[in-house]
């Protein structure tokens, strides 16, 4: 299988890396960077072909990724209008409906979307997807295939619901890295030096993550059982409830799928 990785940047790079550990050549996967530094880092580190713009063999391949930002993406795909046959193409960029992305090609129904998180960077992501009905059983394998390199994957069967998925795993790390940020500063508050406080805050949500991963209870079971009645932790949660936090997390996931409609709004428009 073939692809062509339309945009160099962190995610291609943690696709292609991703793809190599499963076992792809330089010679399966090509990339259309427009930025000379770009494309000579990546040439450099993975030895794939990297062009400028898009050519007759970028074209030429069964998976295209658009890995651009939101912003970018229709003048990124202005050059493959009406020039596109089978080829399965499978968007990252955020809240660009399939609607949107298909006319820009120029009426092409082979398209994915799919909204990835940050952990992908080190092979620990997870990638929502959502198919066009034009794209068959092969073609959602390859998708699943090719998201895999970086991590676990989902499918939604509702397009609306990628806008959910973009509010609570796409922005989901930022969320915890502003609770590590809290825990870390108040380790330091409490006379922690900086380099334990970081410790502390990291190691705890790692081992708590992977306890909830392995564990076949519920999470709130298994908060239950570090709660004692009367006890240190019971008095954290209690102000935390006291705070309205879990309400205020709440209200942030749905600010930012609001927001995810609103953008899809506004970069879809002709």
């Amino acid at each position: 299988m073939k692809i062509t990785f339309i945009g160099g940047g962190n995610m291609a790079v943690a696709l292609i890396s991703g793809l190599y550990r499963q076992g792809f050549t330089a010679g399966a996967i090509q990339v259309v960077e427009p930025f000379a530094t770009a494309r000579e880092a990546l040439a450099e580190r993975f030895g794939v072909r990297c062009t400028a713009t898009v050519d007759a063999a970028a074209i030429d391949c069964h998976v295209m990724v658009l890995a651009v930002k939101p912003q970018q993406m229709r003048d990124a795909v202005a050059p493959l209008a009406g020039k596109l046959s089978a080829q399965l193409i499978v968007s990252i960029a955020a809240g660009m409906r399939l609607a949107d992305i298909s006319r820009w090609l120029g009426g092409h129904h082979h398209v994915v979307r799919a909204m990835p998180n940050t952990p992908a960077l080190i092979g620990a992501g997870v990638t929502g997807l959502c198919a066009d009905p034009g794209v068959n059983q092969d073609g959602r394998d390859n998708a699943e295939n090719l998201m895999r390199a970086v991590g676990s994957t989902f499918w939604v069967h509702d397009e609306k619901q990628m806008d959910a998925v973009t509010a609570v795993s796409g922005s989901g790390p930022a969320y915890v890295f502003y609770f590590i940020e809290a825990m870390e500063a108040t380790a330091i508050n409490l006379g922690f030096d900086a380099a334990t406080a970081r410790q502390l805050s990291i190691e705890t949500f790692l081992g708590a993550a992977r306890l909830a991963e392995q564990s076949s209870e519920s999470i709130s079971t298994l908060r239950e059982r570090v709660t004692s009645k009367g006890g240190t932790t019971e008095a954290a949660l209690l102000s935390f409830r006291a705070s309205g936090i879990a309400g205020a997390i709440e209200q942030g996931i749905l600010a930012a799928e609001t927001r995810g409609r609103e953008l899809g709004d506004l970069l879809g428009k002709d």
